[in-house]
């Protein structure tokens, strides 16, 4: 198959590019802050270009993985959080429906409320922040685009091989608990998170691609890792692998206040059934326990 990846550079891009590329797939990698010898750079927002570039290409598949996955950062810049998450997901279905590709729009467990969990796909989304109204808002705007054929794949908090930290919100947590210069940290033991290895998400996006054109897609799926863990649970799970003390980071139990407590929904539970069922002779789900992973990569970096 034909497959474009958008976001190729990032987390999940970067991973979903990789595992195409393994199984023996024709792979575009699509990168704007941060291409490479293997990824192409291109402005998403720039209409004229993007669909110049997809009909020279003619993609079977379209995995975007592109947007503004910050919570934090959209706030500071709703319009350019906009752009990204839903005018130009919307774009790319519109490609779909000319150009005869499938698009895979990746969504969050955000445009959940976080209150009644676990959430099935046909759950009423109920965003409590910026930046899961603007991923509501793309879901809305690609699967209203009548003839596309276009997914959405929800997911919860990724991490993965990443080449800084600082790139995945899990993996920022191993500077905190590497940090023995007697700061003190406290940390969110509030929310709920079912962090997912970008791996296993790339694995799931390939095998999805190779089933039968007789088997139908729902126009929503859930992937989701099924191990629940705070940010403060993490925290002392990488303190145990690293064999590092975790005194300076202090649990933090209490609900957010004011402004900040429409930042983090409680527990955003993704219910999986479905997607189990859709890929069960076809490997299953297939996540990898949080621990044990993180156990074999930061051995295998020692």
């Amino acid at each position: 198959m034909r497959v474009i990846v958008t976001g190729a550079s990032g987390v999940l891009g970067s991973a979903v590019y990789s595992a195409y590329r393994s199984s023996g797939h024709t792979v575009l990698g699509l990168a704007h802050s941060r291409p490479t010898d293997d990824l192409k750079q291109l402005d998403l927002l720039k209409s004229l270009e993007v669909e110049k570039q997809f009909a020279e290409f003619k993609p079977d598949w379209v995995i975007h993985c592109a947007a503004e996955r910050r919570p934090d950062v959209a706030e500071k810049d709703p319009e350019g959080a906009r752009k990204l998450n839903a005018e130009l997901p919307e774009h790319l279905a519109k490609l779909s429906k000319a150009l005869k590709y499938t698009l895979v729009y990746i969504s969050t467990d955000y445009v959940f409320d976080g209150t009644s969990p676990p959430y099935t796909p046909s759950a009423i989304t109920n965003p409590v922040n910026l930046y899961g109204r603007t991923k509501r808002d793309g879901e809305l705007a690609v699967l209203g685009v009548v003839g596309s054929k276009s997914i959405v794949l929800r997911v919860p908090v990724l991490y993965g091989p990443t080449p800084k930290n600082s790139d995945s919100a899990v993996n920022i947590l191993l500077d905190v608990v590497s940090d023995q210069s007697g700061k003190q940290y406290k940390m969110d033991h509030y929310a709920t998170r079912y962090p997912t290895n970008v791996v296993d998400i790339a694995d799931f996006l390939v095998r999805l691609a190779s089933l039968p054109t007789s088997q139908a897609i729902p126009p929503i799926l859930h992937y989701s890792a099924g191990e629940p863990y705070t940010k403060y649970e993490m925290c002392l799970i990488f303190a145990r692998i690293l064999g590092l003390p975790h005194a300076h980071i202090v649990p933090d139990a209490e609900a957010p206040k004011g402004d900040a407590a429409t930042t983090c929904p409680r527990d955003c539970q993704l219910y999986t059934r479905e997607t189990e069922d859709l890929v069960e002779g076809y490997g299953g789900l297939g996540w990898t326990p949080f621990e044990e992973w993180w156990q074999g990569y930061l051995q295998a970096k020692q």
